[in-house]
């Protein structure tokens, strides 16, 4: 299958980010080359607010990306960087970094340049909801909560969760996310939170809650009867054990533990900066 190159900084990776990406992938294996703390600050003239090795975590989590190179040292943005064992790969690049610059470099190089125009990253695309295999020898396993602000915790959260299983991520609706957490809450739509969280390579399947309160997920978790319900330290709640015991659903309480070499996310304090 042939190679697509992007090129960047992916500070603060957002569902934008991977909207370009996952357009990206359409013509080939996305290979991204990230910046380096370094390199971003040449280019952008600030200190990058995630670290390099906190934004390749997140991007690596992506089922829309296929490796993730660091780059370091002088680099162009207007050219592609030099990369060991990647020859004349398609070059995407987004229709707001699109430069005759970029063009000419690609065009000196004879590779294809792919435009990605904002007008195809509209929307937050989601798959059809498909029933549970019942008859697979895997555990299902199931998962809920806000999931606001895509950070490193949540995808550490869901790698961890899917050791066990495949993973269902049950996402909590707009209404009732202001109910329990007040006005100003959430940040992004339902839509756009389920969008970002099914595009961690790690979640099976994400849906959308119907329910209300701290059990919101009850009719999701009707639907995928399954065999664990993993929680965070933040997200144990009584009325959750509760449940898991009258439904004989194993309930798991896993420590909030960043990725090794990462730091602590919390959404509550990114937030806050």
């Amino acid at each position: 299958m042939s190679t697509v190159l992007v090129s960047g900084g992916f500070d603060n990776i957002h569902s934008r980010h991977v909207r370009f990406l996952e357009e990206a992938a359409k013509w080939g294996e996305v290979h991204v080359a990230l910046w380096s703390d370094a390199s971003f600050v040449a280019i952008e003239g600030r200190q990058p607010r995630f670290p390099e090795r906190e934004r390749s975590y997140l991007l690596q989590s992506l089922r829309f990306v296929k490796q993730v190179t660091l780059v370091d040292g002088k680099i162009d943005p207007d050219a592609v960087p030099e990369i060991s064992g990647i020859r004349a790969p398609a070059w995407a690049v987004s229709e707001e970094h699109d430069s005759s610059r970029k063009r000419e470099h690609a065009q000196a190089h004879g590779i294809p340049y792919r435009v990605i125009q904002n007008a195809s990253l509209g929307g937050f695309p989601a798959p059809p909801l498909t029933p549970p295999d019942f008859k697979s020898t895997r555990k299902r396993v199931v998962v809920t909560g806000c999931f606001d602000w895509f950070h490193s915790g949540h995808v550490r959260f869901f790698e961890e969760a899917s050791t066990r299983g495949d993973l269902y991520v049950v996402v909590g609706h707009d209404a009732n996310i202001r109910l329990l957490k007040g006005e100003g809450h959430p940040m992004f739509s339902q839509a756009e939170r389920l969008y970002m969280v099914q595009s961690v390579r790690y979640v099976h399947q994400a849906m959308i809650s119907s329910g209300h309160g701290w059990l919101d997920a009850e009719p999701e978790i009707e639907l995928v009867k399954p065999h664990l319900y993993v929680v965070n330290e933040d997200g144990d709640k009584p009325e959750k054990q509760e449940f898991c015991a009258a439904k004989r659903i194993e309930y798991i309480v896993l420590k909030r533990t960043p990725k090794e070499g990462l730091p602590r996310r919390e959404s509550t304090l990114l937030r806050a900066r």
